[in-house]
């Protein structure tokens, strides 16, 4: 995908999409606010940049020969989010969204460098076989900037709505429910096809 507009029209349709990476900068914002929510992105660019590289250069072609591998990884994906989601589920007390681990860096590098979205860009969208790839990563990088940030300021107007209601408490459980639902999704939607007549 070499063309600049489509590829920049794609990687933010992409990007944009809710996931778990998605959900934990909006948790964030929404518990602790928009400015300490930024030192989220730094890692978020770190864990697409090495995963991307990584299976376009090392594991893609694998990947894509072995289901059973794509499966087993899908499934390790949804495990950690179900992890996650328990752990914000706890944070839920309000002394505690007031504290700046609600969402680590951390977690948003884990997430992001497990996040099913790189393949796609790994394998389908980043053009590495242009004549100047790094240019098109550096587009994709800021675009994540510019995307992460729009979930954050979200989750940080959502947030302020909460605390003036006096319901804050909700902020870390919501997130909590949408990273459980994608991970119960990740896992069951491979176990279901493998099962499947």
């Amino acid at each position: 995908m070499q063309e600049p507009i489509l590829f920049a029209l794609t990687v933010l349709a992409i990007l944009a999409t809710p996931g778990p990476t998605n959900t934990l900068l909006a948790t964030s914002g929404a518990a602790v606010g928009l400015q300490r929510s930024l030192r989220l992105l730094p890692a978020e660019a770190t864990g697409y940049l090495i995963s991307i590289l990584a299976l376009a250069l090392l594991l893609g072609p694998f990947v894509a020969a072995t289901p059973a591998v794509a499966t087993g990884l899908r499934c390790i994906v949804g495990g950690y989010l179900l992890y996650l989601a328990w752990r914000l589920w706890r944070i839920g007390g309000a002394a505690m969204v007031e504290d700046r681990r609600v969402v680590t860096p951390a977690q948003v590098f884990v997430t992001t460098l497990l996040n099913p979205k790189t393949i796609v860009f790994a394998l389908g969208v980043i053009p590495f076989d242009a004549p100047r790839p790094w240019l098109y990563l550096a587009a994709f990088l800021a675009l994540t900037a510019a995307v992460g940030s729009t979930w954050i300021l979200a989750g940080s107007t959502i947030g302020g709505a909460a605390r003036v209601a006096h319901r804050q408490t909700l902020v870390p459980r919501a997130g909590a429910t949408v990273l459980g639902a994608l991970g119960i999704f990740l896992i069951a939607s491979p176990l279901l096809r493998w099962l499947a007549p």
